[in-house]
């Protein structure tokens, strides 16, 4: 097969077809990695230098600071800095069907909404996949409520609930709609459902107040010609029947740290969907050697590549502390083994090196 540019390379895998080689890109690198691999770089300066296939952004939402580490955006979520290239949600400024009522979302259309989205397209359709980050039916909620009191809510205020996830998937369809008119290749929501031990919610409580959003969401991203990534971390198998079911194209980081199996999901559900995993980055990528970690990678290879259909990455992120050496051993790994048809000879150390050819 002559050699995909990365943007057909992604889309070929959302198709679940076998592309050239295996694609990858994270969500996330954080910029301790990216400064210790390649000083200076922006994301996007890293994801060209490395050759990633894909180039993620989302809208524009302005955010104001409001104290020592905290910020409020535009929705009202406040959040607070946590050393990471991500912020922790607090809080929001609903939490009765008062304030809902009075609760003026922001304005979808405002100029510069989409700058990000429509500067990438310029420079990279055709060569980079284009990804653009949207919310789906938990995220959103939490952020205007804050986790706890959402949780409560389910309980004590299923009304507000359910019109706080309508919110929710009106206002992520109609971003879906407007980034697709500028050229977006896929979207990815990356609302969690689930901790390590399992589903936040129930599984009743799930297809009660969660699953006929997701599902209206996600029929009409794909109806926009809009493949989905659906990314959440956790114990996910008590819910994975309703998340296939809601229409997704690939799942998302199949975390081995919550006792998810890619080979399983892979042999299961692999004439359903892509999916995109799952390196530990927990525990291989942060502690483990190079050699283990290259171990894992054609581990992941061996399991889930067959007939192509894998996008490999971490298990969720490159954190702050991941080892770069370890970063760069999988993504070296992921060059020298994930070209098809796979052939997995023996493992040697000089493996471990980090080419940049």
């Amino acid at each position: 097969m002559s050699a995909l540019s990365s943007a057909e390379r992604v889309l070929r895998v959302l198709r679940r077809e076998e592309p050239d080689r295996i694609p990858h890109f994270e969500w996330i690198i954080d910029r301790a990695v990216r400064e210790a691999i390649c000083p200076g770089c922006t994301m996007e300066e890293f994801t060209l230098r490395m050759g990633l296939d894909a180039i993620l952004t989302a809208p524009d939402f302005k955010k104001e600071r409001i104290g020592a580490g905290r910020w409020r955006n535009e929705w009202g979520m406040i959040s607070e800095d946590s050393g990471e290239e991500h912020s922790v949600p607090l809080d929001g400024p609903i939490h009765s069907l008062e304030d809902l009522r009075r609760y003026q979302p922001p304005d979808l259309h405002a100029p510069g909404r989409y700058a990000s989205i429509e500067r990438l397209v310029q420079r990279y359709k055709g060569k980079l996949a284009i990804g653009v980050h949207l919310n789906d039916v938990i995220s959103v909620p939490r952020n205007l409520m804050g986790f706890e009191n959402l949780l409560v809510a389910f309980a004590e205020q299923p009304a507000l609930v359910r019109e706080l996830v309508a919110l929710s998937v009106s206002a992520n369809l109609e971003m879906a709609r407007e980034v697709a008119r500028r050229g977006a290749d896929f979207v990815f929501t990356g609302d969690d459902y689930a901790s390590s031990l399992g589903p936040l919610i129930s599984p009743d409580m799930f297809r009660e107040f969660l699953f006929p959003g997701l599902k209206q969401l996600f029929g009409g991203i794909r109806a926009l010609g809009l493949p989905i990534i659906k990314h959440s971390d956790g114990n996910l198998m008590p819910l994975l029947d309703m998340i296939l079911e809601s229409g997704i194209d690939c799942l998302d980081p199949i975390e081995p740290q919550a006792g998810m199996d890619i080979g399983a999901i892979k042999q299961a559900y692999g004439h359903r969907i892509a999916i995109k995993g799952n390196v530990n980055c927990a525990q291989t990528l942060s502690f483990g050697t190079e050699r283990q970690v290259v171990e894992e990678t054609r581990e992941v290879i061996r399991s889930a590549a067959a007939g192509g259909g894998l996008i490999l990455s971490s298990s969720n992120s490159i954190h702050s502390g991941v080892k770069p050496g370890n970063y760069l051993a999988m993504w070296n790994a992921i060059r020298m083994y994930g070209t098809y048809p796979i052939r997995l000879g023996p493992w040697s150390a000089s493996d471990t090196g980090a080419a940049f050819s």
